[in-house]
């Protein structure tokens, strides 16, 4: 029986790898048919050390987590199994991805200005795109979880920056999101301070909020920054227009 329970546990274990594993591949080969295979597993790779923020952060605060799962053109997404207990422990998870996320990105700028590889340089630009795009205050995306600490009002910033992004890059991925959100801003226009929810999950320190009020602005403001900073760096060498 004990063999059984080891083989069955093994196998389930092997089925979650096979998975993200599978999922990777998959998406590498949708991506390498627009962007070429080198672009391709750069790009899926750096979705990977995203979403391992979310992974290692939810895992610290002892949640249980399951592995990256991919979807070609829509991104990728850890399973939480237990959701957060309160909103700093949902904000501590919303940061990890974008803050490992821009490691990465970072470590494939500096590794592209020392080997002056363009394609280096585009990879990097599209991790610190892809960051820069989660931290749109608004749930579900990461930002909207990192500012939920503030208020889950700071959603309704987010409804913007949503519909100039669809105006100035109409895109199927932002219609998508904005159905999934749809959900979150009608709870954001109910929200009220005297509510028990807001007495219970959302009951933080004053410092607390300061503390993420800090890091959501100071990442966003570096990945701003280093998007348009990147995005010029390869309009330079004609790589984009």
């Amino acid at each position: 029986m004990a063999k059984l329970l080891l083989l069955l546990f093994t196998g389930a274990k092997f089925g979650k790898l096979l998975l993200t594993g599978g999922s990777m591949l998959v998406s590498v080969f949708a991506y390498a048919l627009l962007f070429g295979w080198r672009y391709a597993v750069g790009f899926v790779l750096l979705l990977f050390v995203h979403e391992m923020g979310h992974y290692i952060a939810a895992r610290q605060r002892g949640l249980n987590v399951g592995a990256p799962t991919f979807i070609p053109f829509i991104g990728a997404w850890v399973e939480l199994k237990d959701m957060p207990h309160d909103a700093e422990t949902e904000a501590y998870v919303g940061l990890g991805g974008p803050l490992l996320g821009t490691v990465g990105a970072l470590a494939c700028y500096f590794l592209a200005r020392d080997q002056d590889s363009n394609l280096l340089l585009a990879i990097a630009y599209s991790g610190f795109f892809l960051n820069l795009f989660n931290l749109i205050p608004l749930s579900p995306f990461d930002g909207g979880r990192i500012t939920a600490v503030l208020s889950p009002r700071i959603w309704l910033l987010g409804v913007p920056v949503l519909v100039g992004l669809f105006f100035w890059r109409p895109s199927p991925m932002l219609i998508l999101m904005a159905l999934l959100a749809a959900p979150q801003l009608l709870k954001a226009i109910r929200y009220k301070a005297d509510s028990e929810e807001a007495q219970t999950y959302y009951a933080v320190s004053a410092a607390t909020r300061v503390e993420y009020g800090f890091y959501y602005l100071a990442l966003a403001g570096f990945l701003a920054v280093m998007t348009h900073d990147v995005h010029e760096m390869l309009r330079g060498v004609g790589a984009v227009r």
